[in-house]
This record gives structure tokens, C-alpha cells and sequence, in this order.
């Protein structure tokens, strides 16, 4: 009886400490995708102030206090972009842009971006 006790435990026991590592590794597997958006900077996010030039103008201004992200006006979010996206970002300042890699959150981890059209 003790043996049968002691396994049922022991199931019990590693169900309970499976199940939440099966969740874990599967939100940590999030697929690519591909968003498309502003490359704007954190201080203004979805829209410039008015009187600071045009889009990249003020992008680049802005950028020198603050860093990259994507502003994806049509669904009115703001991605921060890593620190490859920083990187990749400033040829694309203030330009409409499709951004490839994987979200978390309200971050990318960018593996590409290119000029939309």
C-alpha cells in the first residue's frame, strides 16, 4: 500500500512540475513575424509634434535623447526595438518600413527591416 502511495505522489509531483514548464517553452518559441509601420523614435512614438521638420527630421532628432521603434499606426502600437533594430533602424528614420523578428511584449527582436511600399 505504502507503494502505491508513494507513486501516485511521485505522478502527482511531476505533472504539477511538468505542465508549467510546457507553457514556458512554448511562449518563449514565438514564431517571426513580420510587421509594418514608422521607424520613429520613443519620445514621439505614433505622431511627430508639429514644427520639428518632416518625419525624419524630428526621427533623427529625437533618436539623439531616446532610441528606435516602430510605430504601427494602424493598430496604434509601439514596438522597442532591440539592439540590432537600433542599429538597422537609423537608415529607415521617419520611412514606413516592414520589420522581420520575433515580438515579446512590446519588444522585437528584429532580424530584418526593409522600405515598404
Amino acid at each position: 500500500m505504502k507503494t502505491v502511495s508513494r507513486m501516485l505522489m511521485l505522478l502527482v509531483l511531476g505533472v504539477v512540475l511538468v505542465t508549467p514548464l510546457s507553457g514556458v517553452a512554448q511562449k518563449t518559441k514565438s514564431a517571426e513575424k513580420t510587421l509594418t509601420g514608422y521607424v520613429s523614435d520613443n519620445h514621439c512614438g505614433l505622431k511627430h509634434m508639429g514644427g520639428m521638420g518632416d518625419d525624419k527630421s524630428c526621427t533623427l532628432m529625437c533618436v539623439k535623447h531616446g532610441k528606435f521603434v516602430l510605430a504601427d499606426r494602424d493598430h496604434k502600437r509601439v514596438y522597442q526595438l532591440d539592439k540590432t533594430g537600433q542599429e538597422k533602424a537609423r537608415e529607415f528614420a521617419g520611412q514606413k518600413v516592414k520589420i522581420t523578428g520575433r515580438v515579446r511584449g512590446k519588444t522585437i527582436r528584429v532580424t530584418a527591416i526593409e522600405a515598404a511600399t
